[in-house]
């Protein structure tokens, strides 16, 4: 009977162990796909960054450069 007991224990430990396992691989699964949906999202913004850069200092260089003051000027 001890022995039956036992066999029931861990019979009952596997199917915990098994119903945990799967929880984690469905779980494990979705955090993978948020981490590629962030990626892309980050590549993105870091395409976007850039362009936006490049906007700038192309304004930057359009600017006109202005005269040094002198310091009698200023006076």
């Amino acid at each position: 009977m001890a022995q039956t007991d036992t066999i029931d224990q861990i019979a009952e430990r596997v199917d915990h162990l098994l119903l945990r396992h799967e929880e984690l691989q469905r779980t494990n699964a979705l955090l993978l796909q948020q981490v590629q949906t962030l990626t892309l999202e980050r590549d993105q913004l870091k395409s976007r960054l850039a362009a936006a850069r490049a906007r700038v200092d192309a304004l930057i260089e359009r600017l006109p450069t202005s005269a040094p003051v002198s310091p009698e000027a200023s006076s």
